[in-house]
């Protein structure tokens, strides 16, 4: 027989000076623990009240302390057609909350008993001392509303050690409503799984009180499928307040709907605990009361919280996908797939679909309550999550990528390595449900982890390879990254041509010297970059083979460079050079010329000369020279000579007037003796020559 403990009447004063009465399920025996206050499940029951058609309310009442409210009537399969909306007053701020709706479109039992109610949804609102309620009939009809209508409050409780006995007291007191007790079908056998099972928090450990269900449990002969619901409430309580939850939707399923137990198979919290639920073993196929019609071959999971407009957290679908994973596990079923379910009663679901009783009908072995009924249960955003379900309980591992090879460069799509990268990847399934991954090298496991794992040192030999992790999903699906191609290989590259530093044009300062920088370097696979690390510092492609740069007259320096290949191998080169300035006063003169002087000039002074055939010579032990020249509209023409050999004919007009100008210049592949002349030309109508120096590079 179901049995329902005996209510104790009570009364609380509300604003205007009335006395609202409410019911208290009688408490139980026990002791709490030393130091810890103790204090049982409450159920209260405040009815609503009016005298308008259509329409029922509960003023602002103070009651007794509560965390779960929801509304209920007379009559199990009467609907409420309307809405009912709720408020509460915050035990610890004292202030009162927004008006939240209940949802109505709870699921009635299947087979309704005496004393059964029906019911909105539980709704969680924390520690709160007050309520306020208004039921109204759909469209603002004056149509009746169900008989007997109530505001239901629960509290929780604190359960101690002593609380969580299996064995749990009795109340003092039962009522018998009239209706014969169900026959207890036979315990089945616990089969295996071809998944692991998941932690799951026991009754015990939650703190079910097992007086409230003393019927024998009933079972299904299999778990066919898994409908996925969700609680309604607030999303943003404490992980730490989820046992509680759990107590309270136990109460309010047995002691407001008159449920012989709590209607969901297992609950999750938004941290991806996982509650035991009915009571007959986690590993059975336990009868729940959850999705109306199609009880007798699925179970129910249900998420704590409401995800109507926002989804649920990523530890909660991975908890969902673990429990369905082990349960449809039992029973060889695959969770990405269909099965034919048999209806239980004749109905309309969410979506139009209808269904008559004893009839087959298709559903996804992981469906919502919406499938199977006319509810928005598990809301809009969580059913939206329902195909990730699927994909994480069944397999294979799904977004497994590699994201990563540490101590190794790609070009294009080749990785270079010395041989010891580091294998990172990734993957959207989450690692509860993951077996194992593997690194395959060549297509062979040469590393593996467990499925928290995500990366891995491996070795490779000299030469070309593919890299890819492999991915074993619990379920024994196995999944695989694309192949990436790795090339090992410890080879340095090599410097063709030494750094080498010719003089180039430009402006030249007692300071600074424009100069070309050189080098080649090669690699036996491929060459990433050379840089520059003395006396400056740069970075140049591996096409990259001369950088214009500056160098400081009279100062030796060494010109260091390294090339990397894309494996991480490098080679040093380096040489030495010092740009020198011969002023004009170091040349031998023939011909007349004079002196002039200006800060513009290279060291304050230069010569000049308009005689035609008037010359100036350096000589010089060096590998590269510049001649240094002023320019303007009026400048002539010189011929230039090296060694004796006339080389050029320099022409000094400029549309604009500039000095120190680096205006010719000759380079050699070594260091040597040599003399360079410079004589003018006498070009007509403007013959002047105007001369800084000389600078050469040895």
């Amino acid at each position: 027989m179901r049995r329902r403990a005996w209510l104790t009447l009570g009364a609380v004063l509300i604003g205007g000076g009335g006395v609202v009465t409410y019911a208290t399920a009688s408490p139980s025996g026990g002791s709490g623990a030393p130091g810890q206050e103790r204090r049982p499940v409450e159920v209260y029951d405040l009815a609503l009240k009016g005298t308008a058609a259509g329409e029922r309310k509960l003023p602002r009442t103070e009651t007794e302390q509560f965390s779960l409210v929801g509304v209920s009537w007379t009559g199990a399969l009467k609907p409420l057609e309307g809405t009912a909306q709720v408020r509460a007053r915050g035990l610890e701020t004292g202030e009162w909350g927004a008006w939240r709706d209940l949802e109505l479109n709870a699921a009635p039992p299947e087979e309704v008993e005496a004393g059964m109610r029906g019911a909105s949804h539980p709704l969680w609102v924390g520690p709160s001392d007050g309520v306020e309620a208004r039921v109204v009939h759909e469209d603002g009809t004056t149509a009746a509303l169900p008989k007997g209508l109530e505001v239901n409050l629960v509290d929780p409780g604190v359960v101690t050690e002593a609380e969580t006995r299996v064995d749990a007291p009795e109340p003092a007191a039962f009522v018998v409503d009239g209706s014969p007790s169900p026959s207890p079908s036979p315990e089945p056998t616990a089969p295996p799984s071809t998944m692991p099972q998941p932690p799951v928090t026991s009754r015990a450990d939650w703190g079910a009180d097992e007086s409230k269900s003393p019927d024998p449990s009933e079972y299904n002969a299999e778990v066919k499928a898994v409908f996925v619901h969700h609680t309604d409430g607030a999303n943003d309580y404490d992980c730490a307040e989820s046992a509680a939850i759990v107590r309270g939707i136990y109460a309010y399923h047995t002691e407001v709907n008159g449920w012989n137990d709590v209607g969901y198979n297992f609950l999750v919290d938004k941290c991806g605990t996982v509650f035991e639920g009915r009571k007959g073993g986690i590993d059975r196929p336990v009868l729940g009361a959850h999705t109306y019609g199609f009880n007798r071959e699925s179970a129910g999971i249900a998420v704590l919280g409401t995800h109507i407009t926002g989804g649920t957290s990523d530890a909660a679908l991975a908890a969902v996908a673990r429990v369905t994973a082990w349960k449809l596990g039992q029973y060889g079923a695959d969770p990405a797939g269909t099965v034919k379910l048999t209806a239980g009663a004749t109905q309309t679901n969410y979506f139009g679909t209808a269904f008559t009783a004893g009839e087959q009908y298709t559903f996804h072995r992981v469906s919502g309550h919406r499938d199977g009924f006319n509810t928005q249960c598990p809301g809009n955003a969580l059913y939206a999550q329902l195909p990730t379900v699927r994909t994480w309980a069944a397999g294979p591992v799904d977004g497994l990528r590699i994201v990563s090879l540490t101590d190794a460069t790609a070009k294009g799509s080749t990785y270079y390595t010395k041989g010891t990268p580091v294998v990172r990847w990734s993957a959207t399934t989450p690692a509860a449900l993951i077996k194992r991954y593997d690194v395959l090298v060549d297509g062979q496991s040469v590393a593996g982890t467990s499925g928290a794992g995500y990366a891995k040192r491996i070795t490779l030999t000299a030469g070309s390879h593919t890299v890819s992790v492999r991915a074993t999903h619990q379920s024994g699906a196995v999944s695989t990254t694309d192949a990436l191609t790795v090339v090992a290989e410890t080879t340095a590259p090599v410097f063709t041509a030494a750094p080498t530093l010719d003089l180039r044009t430009g402006t030249v300062n007692t300071g600074s010297a424009p100069v070309t920088l050189r080098w080649k370097a090669t690699d036996d696979q491929a060459l990433r970059q050379v840089q520059l690390l003395t006396p400056s510092t740069a970075t140049f492609s591996a096409a990259a083979y001369l950088s214009n740069r500056t160098a400081k007259p009279g100062t030796a320096a060494t010109w260091s460079m390294r090339a990397y290949d894309y494996a991480g191998n490098y080679r040093d080169a380096a040489a030495t050079y010092t740009p020198v300035i011969l002023q004009e006063s170091a040349a031998v003169r023939t011909g007349t010329w004079s002196t002039r002087s200006s800060t513009s000039y290279l060291g304050g002074r230069s010569y000049s000369s308009a005689a035609k055939g008037a010359g100036l010579s350096w000589t010089f032990t060096g590998r590269s020279a510049a001649w240094v020249v002023s320019r303007a509209s009026s400048s002539g023409q010189a011929y230039v000579y090296v060694d004796g050999v006339k080389a050029a004919t320099v022409d000094l007009k400029s549309a604009a007037t500039s000095y120190r100008q680096a205006i010719w210049t000759k380079t050699w592949t070594a260091n040597a003796k040599h003399t360079v002349k410079i004589v003018v030309v006498g070009t007509s109508g403007r013959p002047t020559v105007t001369t800084d120096g000389l600078v050469y590079i040895r």
